[in-house]
């Protein structure tokens, strides 16, 4: 990507369990020191050193404004400055002089998209064997994996999201193939050298789950369990046993031996790493709320969830977001009952949605999504209107991924995160026409010099194509 950015600082050093002190001979109970209690284990190892590029004061005008959270205002002002949204409001805001001023005169601002289940960097362009790093296919649990581990900073997929669709922020997931995937983690689509360098500050971490046919089909192919879906929540539900023993040693302030998996489970019983679960038929999601109360843990998000419509209500009553495609089913068989008016009756059933891409080229497309997902709820009969289809890519996915306090909506205080689109977003004939992050213009699509361009694609056929 070309323009200016700051290097990120090496990341601290993995915190190690002390040793309790030996003593220098035989003592009495009474006179013994009381023994040392381990260290406290670092929860972050490998944290963000995402730095905001520079970016200028800016306001822009006369635009329509959709401001992520199902608010429209026409002939509106959005004013950023020091990376924050400072002011949101209609053609009255105030805007200070002496700053930068665009005329959105035709054009509709939004916050940036959020896609929250992607692969990028995981499973990178060009798509070879040498790049597929996304699926641990060797047990049917490792938690003990991190997405991050496998990012590859150069995916040319991060710099079509951002030009293409407007993707200012991400989940990259481990793969499906196992019933407990490993930790997710939530990016900045920026450029940099590292990964530390783009993970989203503050974003809590997600572990990544799959139900159904995945795990049965990879494991029952390897003659070993799980081979059924009865087989998938026995091996769950033994899992979480050892997860919960686990976090009994380590909250008794004794010493014990560290399992970087069973350090993930005990995060998810903690409150403190969100569930993204792979799961597409309704009675399973059922199941799977069931096995959550059983073991004292919350499922944020079902991702492709295509048989969400059938159990809107009980998703509401347990506060459960639906990543879903538009249109896309019949692949396999737990993927035959999708209707494209999924999206629409869970709206109209005050569920959360969202719609999600799991694809390097429909996260270039995610708006054009929404808006078939919005048509197809409309021919139903359901009011939804533009605005509120927008929040299925802005404020539902960051506060599914609780990021919402700080990026999703257009609100004085968050990240200025935002996309400028040549019309209106739920458009076919709609793109970005500048996309900011962190109130740094990333992309102008008429400005060659900020078309962002990996370095895996310097001198190549195609360099920075954004057609």
């Amino acid at each position: 990507m070309t323009g200016r950015f700051r290097w990120p600082i090496l990341a601290a050093p993995l915190a190690l369990i002390a040793c309790s002190n030996t003593t220098e001979g035989p003592k009495s109970a009474s006179a013994a020191a009381p023994a040392e209690k381990p260290a406290k284990l670092n929860k972050d190892p490998y944290p963000s050193t995402y730095k905001p590029y520079p970016g200028m004061a800016t306001a822009i005008r006369n635009v329509t404004i959709f401001d992520g959270e199902g608010g429209r205002i026409d002939n509106g002002v959005v004013f950023f400055a020091g990376d924050k949204i400072q002011s949101v409001g209609g053609p009255e805001t105030p805007i200070p002089a002496d700053i930068a001023v665009f005329d959105g005169a035709g054009k509709y601002v939004t916050p940036g998209i959020i896609d929250i289940h992607s692969h990028l960097g995981d499973y990178p362009t060009p798509s070879v064997a040498a790049h597929d790093d996304g699926n641990e296919a060797t047990s049917p649990t490792t938690p003990e994996v991190w997405a991050e581990h496998s990012v590859w900073p150069q995916d040319p997929g991060f710099s079509r999201a951002l030009a293409n669709g407007g993707v200012t922020s991400l989940q990259v997931l481990p793969g499906s193939a196992n019933l407990m995937g490993g930790r997710s983690v939530v990016l900045k689509n920026v450029y940099a050298r590292t990964v530390q360098g783009m993970k989203f500050p503050g974003a809590p971490y997600g572990l990544k789950m799959a139900c159904g046919e995945n795990p049965k089909r990879v494991y029952g192919a390897k003659g070993r369990m799980p081979s059924t879906r009865m087989g998938n929540l026995a091996v769950n539900r033994q899992t979480w046993i050892k997860a919960q023993e686990y976090k009994k040693k380590r909250d008794s302030g004794k010493e014990y031996t560290r399992d970087i998996g069973m350090e993930t489970l005990a995060g998810v019983l903690d409150g403190d790493i969100k569930i993204q679960n792979h799961c597409y038929r309704a009675d399973e999601m059922a199941i799977v709320l069931d096995m959550a109360k059983e073991f004292g843990y919350k499922v944020s998000t079902f991702h492709h969830a295509v048989e969400a419509y059938k159990i809107g209500d009980l998703l509401k009553e347990n506060e459960v977001c639906s990543a879903v495609w538009a249109d896309w089913w019949g692949f396999k068989m737990e993927a035959y009952d999708a209707i494209p008016e999924n999206a629409g009756i869970l709206q109209n059933a005050g569920a959360c949605v969202i719609i999600h891409s799991d694809d390097e080229n429909q996260i270039q497309r995610l708006n054009q999504e929404a808006a078939k997902a919005l048509a197809n709820g409309r021919r139903m009969g359901f009011q939804i209107s533009d605005a509120t289809a927008i929040s299925w890519l802005t404020y539902n996915p960051a506060k599914a991924l609780g990021i919402d306090k700080m990026t999703g909506s257009l609100k004085p205080g968050k990240m200025a995160d935002l996309v400028l689109w040549n019309g209106n977003p739920l458009s076919v004939y709609s793109r970005p026409d500048k996309v900011w992050v962190d109130g740094a213009l990333l992309f102008d699509a008429s400005d060659a010099k900020r078309r962002p361009v990996s370095d895996f694609e310097l001198g190549q056929p195609g360099e920075g194509d954004v057609k």
